[in-house]
This record gives structure tokens, sequence and C-alpha cells, in this order.
């Protein structure tokens, strides 16, 4: 089936207050979408933000953001006493200092008053949770070290999970592990609440799973002989990808590499485990940079670039196939961007997972994407993704021959017209799925982008002012209708 979708992240949603939340505009938002006609909300991934408010650099794969729960949903529960909230200014831009401040007081307010009457259900969520307890006890101690990385913590006993060093932690700690426990029990509810909306309008939530896991993490802390990680734990080498279009001196990410051998010998149990997890939060999956378990980049941890380092061979068909076994049900899209050789081409093809296509590199020589005309039909098509200026952004920014492509290719007779001829010739595409970014609905500029590869501190901070959906709605909803897609009431 031919469908449509849109990409925004959670924080970026109009919420009353300082960040975009799980409350009235998420489900607002999935209307928005209904009555466009698409059928798939995509965002970003949903963990907790380490390094930078990263989303892909979390502090856990498992556990999730907590700074999108909603207090006014909370108040309205009785969880909150009433009146606690006062929403801070609504910005174009996240201030994630003076979110996480008040975040911290009112959840600990809410826990507080709440944790002792809900103890029931926070045991039945352990339950079904089985991270948790162990995610909760890494916040506590990394906040007893003023949240320096683990790998840093002064207490080499702690680092390293002597067992009766731990078991001091769990008893010292237990009030702070329980807080932490509690904020993932009022997240989780929270968002299966949400989900639940969103499949009765006929909405479906695509998540994101980074391949990689960020070093300053628990699952590292938790699981060191699954990562190439030295005596002290500490990593040998690191991901990155090399010199390319984004970056001349490449990308130096500084997650830690996995022991590949090892996942092998556990039948690759923890990734069954984390994929099982993210299968239940949502309907598709993008997994971020898959090219990396055909071939991934390895660079040595003492390096400061990504220049010097060389691939490996990923896991390739052996995971799949186990996950295929071990989860049939699971929808998944490759992020296949970046240097594709055949080994990669030959593992996506063997998977039959949907790749992804950029149109806004169709145009651009070095990148030389296909255009739209050429694309199979199995593969989502955007007008560009998190890591791409907005199309108003880019096509103010193009090169005069690159100008004179996407003219010659689309029809555009001037700038006024050139975003709406990007997305009516993703929608016009054959592959069976068209995702737009919400900027690019809005015809946004540059200034409302959302990441820039290869930089830190301006990132992930754009928010969606409060709009009127209805024309947005309406427009996307006749793109719908002529390129036959989406599911009508």
């Amino acid at each position: 089936m031919r469908q449509s979708g849109v990409l925004l992240h959670i924080t970026s949603l109009p919420s009353n207050g300082g960040i975009g939340t799980l409350g009235k505009a998420a489900y607002e938002f999935v209307d928005f979408i209904k009555e466009s006609g698409m059928s798939i909300w995509q965002m970003l991934p949903l963990g907790p933000t380490g390094y930078a408010e990263s989303p892909y650099q979390s502090c856990s794969t498992f556990a999730g953001n907590q700074l999108v729960i909603d207090f006014e949903l909370l108040e309205a529960d009785g969880l909150l006493p009433k009146g606690a909230y006062k929403p801070l200014q609504i910005e174009q831009n996240v201030d994630f200092e003076a979110v996480k401040k008040q975040h911290r007081e009112l959840m600990k307010l809410s826990f507080e008053s709440s944790y002792a009457k809900l103890s029931e259900k926070i045991a039945e969520f352990e339950k079904t949770h089985p991270f948790v307890r162990d995610y909760a006890l890494f916040r506590a101690i990394k906040a007893g070290f003023d949240e320096i990385s683990w790998m840093e913590w002064p207490d080499r006993k702690a680092r390293l999970r002597d067992p009766e060093t731990i078991e001091k932690y769990k008893k010292e700690l237990a009030d702070e592990i329980n807080f932490y426990v509690y904020e993932q029990y009022i997240f989780f509810d929270q968002w299966s609440k949400l989900h639940e909306y969103a499949k009765a309008k006929g909405v479906m939530l695509m998540g994101d799973m980074p391949i990689y896991v960020a070093e300053d993490s628990a699952d590292v802390w938790q699981n060191p002989g699954l990562f190439e990680l030295d005596e002290e734990c500490r990593p040998v080498r690191i991901a990155g990808v090399p010199p390319d279009y984004f970056s001349e001196l490449g990308q130096r990410w500084g997650n830690p590499l996995y022991a590949w051998d090892k996942h092998e010998a556990t039948g690759y149990s923890w990734w069954i485990s984390r994929l099982r997890a993210l299968g239940e939060m949502f309907d598709i999956l993008r997994i971020d940079h898959f090219i990396g378990f055909a071939n991934y980049y390895a660079i040595p941890a003492e390096e400061p670039t990504a220049l010097h380092g060389k691939y490996e061979p990923g896991p390739g068909k052996k995971l799949f196939d186990k996950i295929k076994a071990e989860l049939p049900g699971l929808k998944i899209v490759a992020e296949d961007l970046g240097v594709i050789n055949q080994t990669v081409r030959d593992l996506l093809s063997y998977c039959g997972y949907p790749g992804m296509k950029v149109l806004q590199f169709a145009f651009d020589g070095e990148l030389a994407d296909p255009l739209p005309e050429t694309h199979t039909k199995n593969c989502f098509i955007y007008t560009g993704t998190h890591d791409n200026n907005t199309t108003l952004g880019w096509w103010n920014n193009a090169a005069p021959e690159v100008r004179e492509r996407a003219e010659k290719a689309l029809g555009i007779s001037g700038d006024e017209d050139a975003v709406d001829r990007m997305i009516e010739a993703a929608f016009s595409s054959e592959a069976d799925t068209a995702v737009v970014p919400m900027q690019d609905l809005l015809n946004l500029g540059e200034e409302c982008r959302m990441n820039i590869p290869g930089t830190v501190g301006c990132n992930w901070m754009w928010r969606m002012l409060p709009v009127d959906y209805a024309a947005i709605a309406g427009k996307v909803r006749m793109l719908n209708i002529k390129n036959n897609r989406g599911v009508f009431f």
C-alpha cells in the first residue's frame, strides 16, 4: 500500500511549556496526521538524551526520555498537586537546562506524593521492563558523582561492577533508585496511552534505533564484555564514518564498538532484547546507520579525528537471520545512506527491508541519489531528514548547477514554489512510502533545522510554534489523493 508520513520529534511539538511532551499537543498531532490522510508519525530516538542533548547518545537504549513527561497529565491523574506546574514560556528553541531543572523539581514532588500509592503498579511495570532497576541504579550512582561519565567514576569498584560494591550502592541509594524507576513508570504509562490513541486513529508510530549505544550509558556499564573495551572498561576502538559530504575530517562519534564475536556466542540475545523492547514501543523501526551491520568503520580510540580508521566486516546475515526468527513481526526500515558498497546492497537485498532515498541528494553531483522516477517501490523517500537542512534552507544555499538540475527535473519556476515541487516529487515517487519533515510542510528556513552533523551545542533544539493544522492537512490530503497514498475515511 502506498502511504505517507511526517517526521517530527516529540521534543519539537508545540506543547504548553518549554519542550514538546506526551500531552495534549501529541494527541492533536496524531489527529492532524489522520486528517491529512497520512498514516506514519516518524520521530527520533526516544531515550534519555545524552551528550549535547543528542537523542543518538542516550544513557540507555531501553529507557524513555523523562523530559517529555507531561505535567498537565500528571496533575489530571492526581499524581502532582494542582497548581504545582507553571509552564515555562514557549520559545522557538528548547532551553534544556531550564527544562531539566523544572522537570527534576516537579518529578520529585510527584514521586514523594504518589510513589507509595502506585507501588503495586510499579512492581508490575518492573516485571515487564526488566532493564529498569539496573538503569535506575546507574542513574543514581552517576548523580552521586555529579553526572560525570561512568568511565571517570572515582570509585573504581563501582565502575567495574564489583558485586559487593554494587550491593552497597543499592542500599545507600534506595530512595534515589526508586525515583528513577518511578520516572520510567510515568514515561511508559503516558507513552502507552498515546500509542493506543494513535492505533485507534490508524496512525503508526515510527521509532529510530541508533546502531551504537553511548559510551556513557547503562548499556555499556552493564555489559562491558559485549564491547571492545580494555581491562579498565575503556574503549579500544570507537565508531564513526570516514570523510564524506558532511565532514572533510569524517565523523568521530566516540561510541564503543561491539565485540561481535561475543554477541554471536550468546545468540545475539542482547540485540533480540533491544529490538523486542523497541518493537513493543513502535509500529515501525528505522535502524540508523544500517550499513554498519555489513561493514563498520573502526577508529582507534586515541585518534582525535576519523581520518585514520578502517572498515571491518559486520555481523551481516547471521544477526538478521536471528532477528527474523525471534521477532518475525518486526517492521524495519534500513537507513542505508552513506558509503554503499556491494556488501551493503547484498545485505539489504537479503533482508528485504526498505531503504531510504533523500530527494535533496538527487540533484547534487557528489551524492547523486536517484531521481524520483527511478525509485523502486520498496523504499522510503524523504525530502530531507533530521541531518539535512530544511528544504527551503537547502534551496537557498544550493549551488547554481544544483538548482538548475532541480528546476529541470521538477519544473521549479522560482524560489517561491521550490519546496512545494520537492514535496510533490516525494509524493509522486514510485516509493511505497513518502515522509516529509514538518519543517518542510511549514516551508521553514535553515534556522529551523534539527541537526548539523559534526557540530555540537546548537542542535536538537528546534520547536514548532502553535499552528493552524487545517490548511496544512488539506494540502497534504490532496497530495495523498492525487498520488494514491493514504487511508481515507
